[in-house]
Formats: structure tokens, C-alpha cells, sequence
């Protein structure tokens, strides 16, 4: 079996499950880039031949049209893994470090090593898409993975607990489903690696429990993204920066997702343009309710309606704000000075409200972050050099992507992750290899050529010696050796 079904999980016996996992691991077969090799092309014929059945548990927890679905999870995923397929071998190669000549005869290697059995929480606003990832990343390194998808998208778990065995080693990678109760006590064991996306609170109970065993952890957690809106040259620049605000908020899971813009920076005089190009939009992008993902259960939206219930934030709703309990959608909502001390602008949103903060000058928008945790995200869109620099130099965040929003989770040649309150670790493309590898120093040295300066009994001349070695001065060096002074 591959998985282990959720009325099964309460009673089972993780320690048995790890113990296995870690038999299997001791017989070599996961080192070998072959196996490594044939478990990636499992997930690309798991995405392709499955396709149509993720579009539509994906459409049972969450509402995502099946383009949206192909865009954010199935499309990225297998760019993704057949991204890793190419570059693996090279990736898995040992890398040759530089040796000092002091050393001669000597060889210096740094080999990716698979960290052992490790373990996998994925979320519930990108289901696929955050389980087979860092599943990949960790197969590709050559470890033991055990999956826990989140309970909260109940049918891309059994999608997953049911098709994974199929087209992976079902002795090396397991689908273990439950609620909270399942991962605490997964947590109970000794991993050698947990990877856990999700929130800040449970991201805390994920590291207490991590360390009673000394695991390392990798957190993604979520954020309140800012986006900073700049002057545009043209009413062309405008419309396109308004079409990715949109796609960054209510087009990826009805901005349900941790790398959503969670608020809006712009100038004073340029906020009335911005919020009626972003209404025109929105009324034409989104000409059918199937065209944005549903709220993803009873208890979200009403987290979502208690931040309008607020007075002070109601007052602020300049467009939208319909809500529909019996569908649990939401009408895309704008919000002009929300209170900076009301929930909407201290919690995460998480949702398809979007605040809208005005500053008297732009440049004044470094200043209100700098202020606030470190995000996940800074968007900014601007054609302004020296701004742009200055975003770069006095803020912190995961990311920072000008021009655009959303899309630097998409390409594999950057590294994914937070800093600070927002998470650590990074993954995607090679770094989801390293993330799952232990990078062991090799260092290989002759017996041809001893120093003996380096052993005791000291005197000044050995001493000598050494600050000779340490400074790299090999002349003088050679000439102490033989007797001269140079």
C-alpha cells in the first residue's frame, strides 16, 4: 500500500510507518539516479494522464476553473518536474572545490547527498501543486518522502493518497491523510527533514515538536504582500499593471494564497484612476461566477465577512462587498484607507478583499513597510529606476517582483521561500534538490608530503610557519622550508 486511508490514520502506528520508511531507505535504492530518475517521469505521467481528474477535485474543493487549475498547479507543476529531469544528472554530479597548494597533493569535492525520510505538509489553496513540488525536489535528491495533504481539500487528498501509489515506488513515498490530530502525531517521530506550508500558528507547533528530535524545518508561511502602484507612462502601462493586480488577487484561488497582494500602495492623486480601471477590469475579466475560485469553507468566510462587519472598514467598501453564504463567494471588493489598526491591515486577508492605501508620495511607501513584518512578496509596479533600486536596498521580503505579481513563483531558476515571519527555506527548480540534500564536503589528500610544523612541540619557527600558510605566501614559505629568509 502507498497510502494510508484517513479512518485508518488515527490508529496507526507512525513509529512502525518511519521504521519501515527508514529500511527502505538503508537499502541504497533511492541513491541511485536511475530510481530517482523514473520517479519524476511517474509525476509527469501522473499530470498527464490524470489530468482531467485534478481539474476536477480541484473544482470540488475549492470552485477553480480548469484553466485557472492548468495555469497555478498542473501546467507550472510538470514544467517543473520536467525541468528537474533535464538537469538532474548535473545537478547529482559532486562539484570540485578549490584546494590551497599548501595542500598539493589534494582533491576537494562538495557531493549532494539524500537527507534520509522526510516529511511533506502541503496546503489547501494549491493542493497539487504544493504537495508535488517539494515531493519532487525531495525524489529528485533521493529520499524517502511521506506526504500529509491538508484535510481541508478532503478530495485532492484521497486524489492523491489513491494515484500516487500508482505511478510512484509505493515502498519509498507515502500518502498519509487525517486531520490535525494526524500531524501531531506524525510530528512525534524523527524525521530528517519536515517541509510544512501553511500558517504561522501551526508553523510554530510544527518547530516545538521539530525539536525534540533536532529535525531541521523548512516553513512557508503566509504574509501580507504589498503591492506598490506608481505613475505609468501611458494608459496602455496602467491597463496592463491593472490586469496583473487582478490576476494576482482574485484570479489565483480567489486570493486565497500566500503569495496573493494582500494590499494596495498609491499616491493620493493617482488612486481614483487606478480604482476605476481596476472596477472596468474586474467586470470584464470576470463575466462568469465559475471565472474565480469559491471560498474554501464555512469557517473562511466568515473570517472574511467578520472583517467587513467591522464599522470603520464597511465605510470603507468602494466597490463590491456582496456576499453569498449558500455559494461561499464573495464579490471582488475594494476598499479606499481601510483603518491601518482594523484587522483587514493587521491579519493576513487571504481572501478576495483588497485595501487600498494612499501615501502622499510613493517614495513615503518604503517607509510603511519597513514598518511592517517581512512579507513573502513586494510587488511594485513603476518604471522609476532609482525607486526600484531603493526597494531593493532598504526592504526585506522573499521575494520582489517589479512589473508584474504572482509570477516569480512560476520559474524555476529562482529560489521560492520567506525571511523572517514570512518562513525560511527555499525551493523550486534546483533549490527543491538542494532543500532535500545535504551537501557532504570530500576532501582527499596524498601521503606524499608531511609538514611537521603543524604538530607541537611549538616554537616561534612553526609559528612562523603557519602565518606563512595562512596568508598563502608560498615564496617565503619555500624559503623558511630550506633554511633561507627571504
Amino acid at each position: 500500500m502507498g497510502s494510508v486511508p484517513a479512518e485508518e490514520a488515527a490508529a496507526l502506528e507512525f513509529g512502525g510507518l518511519v521504521g519501515d520508511l527508514r529500511e527502505v531507505y538503508e537499502s541504497g535504492r533511492t541513491r541511485d539516479l536511475e530510481w530517482r530518475q523514473s520517479q519524476l517521469r511517474g509525476l509527469v505521467r501522473l499530470l498527464e494522464e490524470k489530468e482531467e481528474d485534478i481539474f476536477d477535485v480541484l473544482r470540488e474543493d475549492l470552485g477553480k476553473h480548469r484553466g485557472e487549475a492548468f495555469r497555478d498547479e498542473v501546467g507550472v507543476l510538470k514544467k517543473s518536474v520536467v525541468d528537474k529531469l533535464q538537469n538532474l544528472k548535473n545537478w547529482a554530479a559532486p562539484e570540485k572545490a578549490h584546494t590551497p597548494l599548501v595542500a598539493f597533493p589534494a582533491t576537494a569535492l562538495v557531493v549532494p547527498e539524500p537527507l534520509g525520510v522526510v516529511l511533506i505538509f502541503s496546503c489547501w489553496n494549491l493542493p497539487i501543486g504544493l504537495a508535488l513540488e517539494p515531493l519532487s525536489g525531495a525524489l529528485a535528491a533521493g529520499n524517502i518522502v511521506v506526504v500529509k495533504p491538508s484535510e481541508l481539500a478532503p478530495s485532492t487528498s484521497a486524489f492523491l493518497a489513491a494515484n500516487i501509489p500508482k505511478y510512484l515506488d509505493a515502498k519509498a513515498v507515502k500518502v498519509v491523510e487525517g486531520g490535525a490530530d494526524v500531524g501531531e502525531k506524525l510530528m512525534e517521530h524523527r524525521w530528517d527533514k519536515v517541509l510544512f506550508t501553511g500558517s504561522s500558528r501551526v508553523g510554530r507547533l510544527i518547530m516545538t515538536k521539530a525539536a525534540k528530535h533536532l529535525t531541521p524545518v523548512a516553513l512557508e508561511l503566509g504574509s501580507k504582500c504589498p503591492c506598490i502602484v506608481d505613475w505609468l507612462d501611458s494608459n496602455r502601462d496602467s491597463q496592463v499593471a491593472v490586469n496583473r493586480i487582478i490576476g494576482a488577487k482574485w484570479s489565483t484561488c480567489s486570493g486565497q494564497a500566500c503569495i496573493a497582494i494582500d494590499y494596495v500602495l498609491v499616491e493620493e492623486e493617482f488612486a481614483p484612476t487606478l480604482i476605476e480601471m481596476l472596477k472596468s477590469t474586474l467586470k470584464r475579466f470576470f463575466t462568469k461566477p465559475e471565472f474565480m475560485a469559491r471560498i474554501l469553507n464555512e469557517k473562511h468566510f466568515k473570517r472574511l465577512k467578520d472583517l467587513l462587519a467591522d464599522r470603520r472598514v464597511a465605510a470603507s467598501v468602494v466597490h463590491g462587498g456582496h456576499l453569498n453564504p449558500k455559494t461561499l463567494s464573495i464579490e471582488p471588493t475594494l476598499l479606499l484607507n481601510p483603518p491601518l489598526d482594523s484587522d483587514i491591515m493587521t491579519e493576513e486577508i487571504f481572501g478576495p478583499l483588497l485595501p487600498i492605501i494612499t501615501v502622499k508620495k510613493i517614495e513615503d511607501s518604503i517607509k510603511f513597510l519597513k514598518s511592517k513584518p517581512k512579507p513573502l512578496a513586494i510587488y511594485a509596479f513603476t518604471r522609476n529606476e532609482n525607486l526600484k533600486s531603493r526597494i531593493i536596498e532598504e526592504t526585506s521580503s522573499g521575494s520582489v517582483t517589479f512589473n508584474d505579481a504572482i509570477v516569480q513563483y512560476g520559474l524555476d531558476s529562482i529560489p521560492f521561500g520567506g525571511v523572517g515571519h514570512s518562513g525560511f527555506g527555499q525551493y523550486h527548480g534546483k533549490y527543491s534538490f538542494e532543500m532535500f540534500s545535504h551537501k557532504k564536503a570530500v576532501l582527499k589528500r596524498s601521503l606524499l608530503i608531511e609538514f611537521m610544523f603543524r604538530y607541537p612541540p611549538w616554537d616561534e619557527s612553526k609559528i612562523g610557519m603557519l602565518r606563512r600558510v595562512f596568508r598563502f605566501d608560498y615564496v617565503s614559505l619555500f624559503f623558511a622550508l630550506i633554511g633561507l629568509r627571504r
